[in-house]
């Protein structure tokens, strides 16, 4: 305890400095080589760790960014084929009702010409039942004139006459 009693903060003893002195150096080598070393480890571990997933962090912006423009390359080409099936069914459906227009138009027509061979053969029908009524009211007509004219015996002879003379003469 003397020797503490005799410390003085302000003017310290040689052999107390140099003691101090080695005493550090030992304190930091030994804390150097079982300390410092490991945590120098950790942190180089840990920087590295650090770096992996920064360069990992940026591989995978990278992959997104990839990802990204495939997609949206994969989009443009379902928009572009979305577009090309569209069209293609707007086509069909005009071809579509291209032809039933045409089918309905031929049929039509082929309606309309078996109408006007039914109407043509309504019509000639119809004249020859006009033609048959009319050659039947001639006759009855002619028949009744003639029985008037020829209602006696002397009549009749003169026409008969007339007629045989006629077609002999044809």
């Amino acid at each position: 305890m003397i020797f503490l009693a005799d410390f003085s903060v302000i003017k310290p003893d040689p052999g107390l400095f140099i003691w101090s002195c080695i005493i550090f150096a030992l304190f930091w080598i030994i804390i150097g080589r079982f300390a410092f070393r490991p945590i120098a480890q950790a942190l180089k571990k840990r920087e590295d760790d650090i770096q992996g997933a920064l360069d990992e962090s940026v591989r995978t912006r990278q992959e997104m960014a990839k990802l990204k423009a495939d997609n949206e390359a994969l989009l443009a080409q379902a928009r572009e084929e979305r577009s090309q099936m569209l069209k293609e069914a707007k086509e069909t459906r005009d071809g579509m009702i291209k032809e039933a227009k045409e089918g309905a138009k031929q049929e039509a027509n082929k309606i309309l010409a078996q109408a006007k061979i039914e109407i043509e053969n309504q019509k000639k029908q119809a004249i020859n039942e006009v033609k048959n009524q009319a050659g039947m009211m001639a006759i009855e007509i002619t028949e009744r004139l003639l029985k008037e004219q020829l209602k006696d015996r002397e009549s009749q002879k003169r026409l008969v006459s007339n007629l045989v003379n006629d077609l002999k003469l044809s």
